[in-house]
């Protein structure tokens, strides 16, 4: 049965800028290495695939895992994804400052698609936006009583 959710993996093309955005944001690394070989390349299903990955860790302990494929990367362009886009949708992050954050997150070069609003039961402040490399994020703000 299910014990937990790991990490959630992002796919990068410069692993050194996404590593400056969410160590800015306020994870820190735990891991980082360069890895390759059959059983690698038996994992993610690409034959003698080279992959560097940073493995980063929130304050809640919550992991994310960015890897950019180095023997194979993929030459399309990263562009912000859509709400309703199929497969996976999105990150969402709990925040202590919904403004703070999401300001953090456009000086570093990412956007908002729109400002923060309060949830329609009225526990939280939420906000999506895109990290610079496209990826869609959900902050979330606990409102306290």
């Amino acid at each position: 049965m299910l014990v937990g959710t790991r990490h959630t993996g992002i796919v990068v093309s410069d692993i050194e800028l996404s590593l400056e955005f969410f160590i800015g944001i306020g994870y820190r690394v735990v891991s980082r290495e360069v890895e390759s070989g059959l059983t690698v390349s038996k994992i993610v299903g690409i034959p003698e695939v080279r992959i560097d990955i940073a493995k980063l860790r929130a304050p809640d302990e919550s992991m994310i895992e960015l890897l950019q494929y180095l023997s194979h990367p993929d030459l399309g362009e990263a562009y912000s994804q859509p709400a309703n886009k199929l497969g996976c949708s999105h990150i969402a992050l709990t925040v202590k400052s919904i403004d703070h954050v999401s300001r953090k997150i456009v000086e570093l070069g990412g956007s908002l698609v729109d400002e923060p609003v309060l949830s329609v039961n009225g526990a939280v402040l939420v906000c999506y936006c895109h990290s610079p490399f496209g990826v869609l994020m959900e902050l979330v703000e606990e409102i306290q009583n």
